[in-house]
Parts: structure tokens; sequence; C-alpha cells
């Protein structure tokens, strides 16, 4: 398998020459395959091969990295893993990393993306995501049960029928710059009434909740055992550091007092 950072970007490049460009489809034609995926018969074990070319980024057993540059998706709704991909797919979502990967030349069609997201699915998870600082976590549950709660579940379970993602055990970093692609509308199929309930948070609320979130723990049926690797994938070599928590940054200081240039003499 792939051992170094520089390779996967070398790799990436390579599918990138290399692989026939994805036609633009958009939403509706997402919103298809979505559908399609959802009513067919999905084969983990299929699914495991296809899992092969995301294992590159996400790491065997689906967890990502606690810095944030890659999200764990590992026991994700199948719904969502599907919604996502078509979405990349259809260049509905704008993730120039995913995009080769997704694409039907080296994924294959919408059967291999309900057989991969089915496997994602049953992974369990990363008993230690990265965390934020914990420094104003009432206030991010505040935050949290008065404008999450009601599509992300109180306790961040998601809603697979409504496609709304699993958050608890997410990753701290990545939590941030999804939201804020978010709000921004950098993240296009993001839904509607997301983008216009955030878009006023002040910055505490959003590293108040995104914190709590990121603490949110995933009932115990779901987590890995402490030391479990993906025997599915025995050789896979990881390159040093992928599990590395990022430190926060330290905050800024204050800005010294502002000097009042003395007036001229008279």
């Amino acid at each position: 398998m792939f051992a170094k950072s520089s390779y996967i970007s070398a790799l990436g490049a390579l599918i990138l020459c290399t692989v026939s460009p994805i036609q633009a489809q958009g939403p509706e034609e997402a919103r298809q395959e979505v559908e399609k995926a959802l009513h067919l018969e999905a084969d983990k074990e299929r699914g495991k091969k296809v899992f092969e070319i995301c294992a590159v980024c996400h790491l065997p057993e689906g967890w990502g990295t606690v810095n944030g540059l890659y999200p764990q998706i590992a026991g994700q709704h199948q719904s969502v893993i599907i919604k996502q991909l078509a979405d990349i797919r259809a260049l509905n979502r704008d993730n120039p990393t995913m995009r080769p990967f997704t694409s039907p030349q080296m994924m294959g069609g919408t059967q291999e993306i309900a057989d991969v997201a089915a496997y994602i699915e049953a992974l369990p998870m990363n008993p230690n995501n990265g965390v934020g600082p914990g420094r104003d976590l009432e206030r991010g549950k505040q935050v949290y049960e008065a404008n999450c709660a009601e599509c992300h579940g109180d306790k961040g379970e998601g809603n697979a029928k409504e496609h709304a993602p699993m958050i608890k055990g997410q990753h701290f970093h990545y939590l941030v710059r999804q939201f804020d692609w978010i709000r921004t509308g950098k993240r296009r199929n993001a839904d509607a009434k997301m983008v216009k309930q955030i878009r006023h948070f002040s910055m505490r609320d959003e590293m108040a909740v995104l914190d709590y979130v990121s603490r949110l723990r995933p009932s115990a049926d779901k987590i890995a055992e402490p030391g479990w690797r993906n025997p599915d994938f025995p050789k896979f070599v990881r390159f040093p550091g992928a599990q590395m928590q990022t430190p926060m940054p330290p905050p800024m200081p204050p800005m010294p007092p502002r000097m009042e240039r003395p007036q001229r003499p008279q």
C-alpha cells in the first residue's frame, strides 16, 4: 500500500492526468443516483475492494486524521456516504482531492457507491477522535440544543433518512473547516436551512458548539477497541504522524495600546 503523504499527492496528480474529465451533472443527477443507490442491495465484501482507494487518505479504519485533514467516515450513515459521493461525482460539492477517486473510472458505478457506503458504515469508530480546547462547553451545549439538535439529533447521531450526518466522534478541526465552508457557501451541497441558521453565529458560539460536538461520544457498540487495526488491510503502511493530534494554536496576544502622536509645538 502507500507509505508517505508525498506519494499520495503524486498518485493524485497522476490520476488527475490519466482519468478522463468528469462531466458536470448537477443536483438533479446526483439526487437520482442517490435514490438508485439507496434501493440497491449493497454487498460489503465488494465494498471492501472499492474501499482500497478510500484507505489511501482515510486510512483502512476510516478514521481519517485527528488534525482534521481527513474526516472520520467510519460508522457514518450509509445514506450520508452515498449522498456525498454522488454530490462530489456530479460536481455538486467542490472537493478536488476526492473528485478523481469518485469517478466511474476509479470507483465504478452506482452499485459500487452503495457497496462501499455499506462497508464504511459497518466500520467501528475511532475511540480517540480529535477534540477542541474544552474551554466553553456549557455555552456549546446551549448553542447545540437550540440550533443543531433538531437535525443532527440530541447526541449528534444524525438522521439517516434525511441524509443528516452523524457528527459525534468527528475530529474538531474538520468540523471547524466544514462549518466555515458551509457558512461561506464554499460547500455548495449544504442544507439551506443550516446555512441560514449558522450565518450569524459569533466566533465564540462557533468554537464552543464545535468543541462540544467533538466531545459527543458514539455508543459503545460503535467504538473500536483500543489499538484496533482493520484486519482487511494487513499490509497497509501508515506514514509517520498520521494519527497525531495537531495542537490548538495559542491565543493571539493582546494588541498594545495605540500610542498617540505628540503634537507639534505651536
